[in-house]
């Protein structure tokens, strides 16, 4: 398999970190967590309730790009919500080729059931919301449904690249 760029996305509590990490471990990859590149401004304005908007996403997803490029001749896998389209472009940037979007998609009321058991998170399950409210699903991607169990996401996600 070439190497090649995958960016885990979905609105917060699809499973990105969970599969993000397992694909990482199949394809022998980095993964690297977006959330762990969010400016401290950013995790303070979520986990005081406000949504971010697309000036507090600039900066944050310019990083993420930059940490693709440096990965593009291993490959990685990288978790990051990239709720837009215009996101999912500027995250692409110079490595379109190397870059395949894995969306994780799950209807509100999955989704939510995941955030109210899900511990130890700076994201509030107020802003669910706006996440969706946010959300352009992705086309000419690899879409998977957060209903199966991790092992049955990844198997779907590997055939989905064949």
């Amino acid at each position: 398999m070439r190497k090649t760029i995958f960016f885990v996305m979905g609105v917060s509590g699809t499973g990105k970190t969970t599969i993000g990490k397992l694909l990482a471990k199949e394809n022998h990859m980095p993964f690297f967590d977006g959330d762990d590149y969010h400016p401290k401004e950013n995790i303070k304005k979520m986990a005081s309730g406000n949504a971010l908007n697309d000036d507090d996403r600039f900066n944050w997803l310019a990083e993420l790009n930059k940490l693709a490029i440096e990965n593009k001749t291993r490959g990685a896998v990288i978790a990051c919500s990239a709720l837009k389209e215009k996101y999912r472009k500027q995250l692409r940037n110079g490595i379109e080729s190397e870059t395949v979007f894995v969306y994780l998609n799950g209807t509100y009321a999955e989704v939510k059931s995941r955030l109210e058991n899900r511990k130890g998170h700076f994201m509030p399950l107020e802003l669910l919301k706006s996440q969706f409210a946010t959300l352009e699903p992705p086309t000419n991607q690899i879409v998977v449904a957060i209903s199966k169990r991790p092992e049955e996401i990844i198997k779907d996600i590997l055939n989905q690249l064949q």
